[in-house]
This record gives C-alpha cells, structure tokens and sequence, in this order.
C-alpha cells in the first residue's frame, strides 16, 4: 500500500463513523415525529404548525440522506486507498460543515416561525446546500481521474 493511503483510511473511518452516527440520530428523529404523529401532539400536527411539521421532515430526511453520503464518501475513500486523493481535506471539511447546516437550518427553522415563514437559522440551508455542491463537485472532479484519462487515451490509440 501506498504511503498516501494513511491520511485516506483516517478519513474513510471518520467518514463511515459520522455517517453510520448520521443515520441514526436521524432515524431516531424520524421516529419522534411518528410518535408526535401517533400521539395526536398539537404542536406537531395543528395547522397552525403545518410549517414546522415540514421543516422537521425535511431535517429528518436530509441529515439521513447526508448520512448515506458519508458512507458513501468513507467507501469511496476505501477503494481509493492506493493513491491519495487531491483536497481529500478541504472534501471532507466541506461535506462534515454541510451535514451539520443542511438539517440544523431545516430544524431550527421549525422554531420561531411566524405566519408560515420559518425562522431566520432556515438561511444554514441554502449556505449548507452550496458547500454540499462543492464537495460534491471536488470529489467528481478527483476520484478516478487517472483511470479515466488512461481510457480516454487508449479508446483513442484504438481508433
């Protein structure tokens, strides 16, 4: 194994430990918004709160789809453990700081809503939506580019 391929296990456990952790916690979530459900509790389910009902849905499903991309990120670090991956970091830092703003601002936002309009902490999410497209595109932009560009060059040498 290559030297580089320490910094990419350290990160893939980080990754499939914050993800796995991801899950849970909102699995749980999801669970207390069935059981907000099945208890009839008004400040879930009134229609003076149909906002906050959202919002806590929407936290609850994309910090679990976040989750799923932390594993996903973790085994993709896994199966690039020969070479190290190019702001491997800077990926992981961005993708961690937009696991946490995406569902917070979705959450938060439930809180202090006025009139249908949630709260102002419902901003974390459009700044946590950026840094997720980010990482996102620093991480298609990086993995498996030596592979692809020796396929390029040898579909070409074919024809």
């Amino acid at each position: 194994m290559a030297d580089g391929s320490r910094p990419n296990r350290e990160y893939a456990h980080r990754h499939l430990r914050f993800g796995w952790w991801s899950m849970l916690v909102f699995a749980g979530l999801g669970l207390l918004l069935e059981t907000l459900q099945g208890f009839k509790v008004g400040a879930y389910l009134d229609v003076s709160n149909e906002t906050r009902r959202m919002l806590w849905r929407l936290a609850h499903a994309h910090g679990t789809l976040l989750g799923v991309v932390h594993v996903l990120f973790g085994l993709t670090l896994r199966t690039e453990a020969d070479r190290p991956l190019p702001r491997a970091r800077l990926i992981s830092r961005t993708l961690t700081l937009a696991s946490l703003l995406v569902p917070a601002g979705f959450f938060l936002g439930g809180f202090g809503f006025v009139g249908g309009d949630p709260g102002l902490s419902v901003l974390l999410v459009p700044i946590g939506a950026v840094l997720l497209l980010s990482a996102l595109f620093l991480l298609g932009s990086t993995v498996g580019g030596d592979e692809a560009a020796k396929g390029a060059g040898s579909r070409t040498k074919e024809r």
